[in-house]
C-alpha cells in the first residue's frame, strides 16, 4: 500500500482551500482522469480542456478527492480554492518545504531530459528519490512534480523547459534548487527569443532560484560559457562546476569512444579519474555523462556510484531508442527513434550517430527528418546546413517531412537521394515504399512535424498511413 502523501487538512492548510464532503488521505496527485489511480487527489486544471469537466469521472475512478474552483461540478470530497493552478503551486511549495531533499534543476536547449533521467537513476541508487516523469517541465508540470514529492525524499531532480523569457524564472522560484544545471545553449525557440544570447540569458534564469551557496553546473565547451558564468556570479550560487572536454573543466571528458551500442571513456572528476560506460550511442553522450556526473557530485553522490549507474542507461523512446522492424516481404530494418524533438545541434548529433551504424549487407542509411520549427529568419540556412553532416555520415536517402525541409533537400549533394513529404502520413508512405532488408533508419524532427507518428505506426507494423493521417 502506498504511503499517505497528503491528508485533507494538510492540503487545505497548504492551499488555503475549503474542505467539503468529508476527510480523506491521498497517496498520489493526478491531473488526468484517464490515468487516475485509487487514492489520488485529482487536480482540475484548465489547459486545453477544463479539468472540471472530468472531476466526477476522476472520483468515480477512485480519486479520494478533487481540487476544484467550481464545487458544484462533482459529488464527493472536494478541496475548493479560488484558482486551481495557484493551489497546485501552493501544494508544491508545501511539499518542498516539508522535505529535506537535495533538489537539482536541469534545463538546456538539448539533452535536458536524458540528463534528468540519468541523474534520477543515480539518485534512486543512493536512496529515496523523486523526479519529473516524462517531460513534465512546464508551468503545471513542475508544481505537479513538487506536489507529488514524498516527505522522505533524499534527492530530487526537476526538468525545466521554456519557449519565452521569464518562464524558467518562475519555475526555478518554485523548486529553489540546491544545484542548477544547464546542458547546452543551442538555437531552439530562436524565433521567440531573437538571438542566441537571449537564449543563454533565458536559460540562465535557472540560477536566480538557487538556494544560498547553491551550486551552478554549466557546459565548459559552450560558446556562451562565459555569459552563463556571468549569470552565475550575479546569483546566490556559492560554487560553479563546469563539464566538458575543455582542459580546465571541473568534470573533464578525457576520452570517449562512441559505438553502435553505446560508448566508453574516462572522466577527470575534480582530479579523480573515473572510467565510464554509457549504453546510449552518440558522441554527445560523453558530454551528457559528464553533465550527469557534475550534477550528482554536486548533490553529494560518490563518482563511482554515478559511473556504475551510467553503465546501465540506454536511450529512451523518442531520444535515440532503437528497435528492429520486421518487413512485410521478409528481412529486417533497424529503426533509431529520435523523434521527440529537434534543433540544429541535436539534429547534427543524431546524424553523426547514424554514421556509426553500419547497415547490413544490401542495406542503406536512411534519414527521415521532420522540419525544425521556431528558428526564425535563419531557418532556411540552418536546414540547408544539415546537408554536409548527412553526406559525411554516408546517408543514402533523406525523406524530408514538412515544407521547411525543402531547403535541405535542394542542398543535398548528388550522392544523397532526397524525397519530399508534406506531412507525417506522406513520410510514412515514402518510407514504406523504399524499406528493404538491412536498412538503418533515423527518424528525427521537431515535435510539431509529427514524425513521432511515423515511429508509432512502425511499432504497430503499419507501413502506410490511414486516410486521416
Amino acid at each position: 500500500m502506498n504511503r499517505p502523501l497528503w491528508t485533507a487538512k494538510d492540503a487545505a492548510r497548504a492551499t488555503g482551500g475549503r474542505l467539503e464532503g468529508g476527510e480523506w488521505t491521498a497517496t498520489g496527485v493526478s491531473i488526468d482522469s484517464r490515468t487516475i489511480e485509487p487514492g489520488d487527489l485529482f487536480v482540475a486544471l484548465s489547459d486545453q480542456r477544463d479539468g472540471h469537466e472530468f472531476a466526477q469521472a476522476a472520483l468515480d475512478a477512485g480519486a479520494v478527492a478533487a481540487l476544484v474552483s467550481k464545487p458544484g461540478v462533482c459529488d464527493g470530497p472536494r478541496l475548493v480554492v479560488p484558482d486551481v493552478l495557484q493551489a497546485l503551486r501552493d501544494l508544491g511549495a508545501a511539499a518542498r518545504d516539508r522535505c529535506g531533499a537535495v533538489r537539482v534543476a536541469v534545463t538546456g536547449s538539448v539533452g535536458k531530459t536524458s540528463v534528468k533521467e540519468w541523474i534520477a537513476a543515480a539518485f534512486r541508487a543512493a536512496g529515496p528519490a523523486h523526479w519529473s516523469v516524462k517531460s513534465y517541465n512546464n508551468h503545471w508540470g513542475v508544481p505537479l512534480t513538487l506536489a507529488r514529492m514524498p516527505a522522505g525524499t533524499r534527492h530530487a531532480v526537476f526538468e525545466m523547459g521554456m519557449n519565452h523569457a521569464g518562464e524558467i524564472r518562475a519555475l526555478t522560484a518554485q523548486v529553489r534548487p540546491h544545484v542548477a544545471v544547464i546542458t547546452k545553449i543551442a538555437p531552439a525557440h530562436l524565433e521567440n527569443l531573437g538571438s542566441m544570447e537571449a537564449i543563454a540569458d533565458a536559460k540562465s534564469e535557472i540560477f536566480e532560484g538557487l538556494e544560498p551557496d547553491g551550486i551552478a553546473v554549466i557546459p565548459a565547451d559552450d560558446e556562451f560559457r562565459d555569459r552563463l558564468a556571468g549569470h552565475v556570479n550575479a546569483s546566490r550560487a556559492g560554487f560553479l562546476l563546469d563539464f566538458g572536454a575543455a582542459p580546465k573543466a571541473a568534470v573533464r571528458v578525457v576520452s570517449y569512444t562512441d559505438g553502435p551500442d553505446g560508448g566508453t571513456g574516462r572522466l577527470d572528476v575534480l582530479g579523480r579519474e573515473i572510467v565510464i560506460r554509457v549504453g546510449a550511442s552518440g558522441a554527445h553522450q560523453g558530454i551528457n555523462a559528464a553533465a550527469v556526473m557534475a550534477a550528482c557530485v554536486a548533490a553529494g553522490l560518490e563518482p563511482e556510484i554515478v559511473a556504475e549507474v551510467l553503465a546501465s542507461q540506454t536511450a529512451a523512446p523518442g531520444r535515440g531508442a532503437r528497435f528492429t522492424l520486421s518487413l512485410p516481404d521478409g528481412g529486417e530494418a533497424l529503426i533509431v527513434d529520435d523523434s521527440y524533438n529537434a534543433n540544429p545541434a541535436s539534429m547534427t548529433a543524431a546524424i553523426a550517430g547514424l554514421a556509426n551504424r553500419q547497415p547490413a549487407r544490401g542495406g542503406r542509411r536512411i534519414a527521415v527528418l521532420g522540419e525544425m520549427l521556431e528558428l526564425g529568419p535563419q531557418s532556411e540556412a540552418m536546414h540547408a546546413a544539415l546537408a554536409e553532416p548527412l553526406k559525411t555520415a554516408g546517408v543514402d536517402i533523406v525523406i524530408g517531412v514538412g515544407r521547411g525541409m525543402q531547403t535541405l533537400l535542394s542542398a543535398l549533394p548528388k550522392s544523397v537521394e532526397g524525397r519530399q513529404a508534406d506531412n507525417a502520413g506522406e513520410g510514412l508512405e515514402r518510407l514504406g515504399q523504399i524499406l528493404r532488408d538491412g536498412d538503418v533508419v533515423l527518424i528525427k524532427g521537431s515535435n510539431a512535424s509529427g514524425v513521432h507518428k511515423i515511429v508509432a505506426s512502425l511499432h504497430e507494423g503499419r507501413f502506410h498511413a490511414p486516410s486521416n493521417a
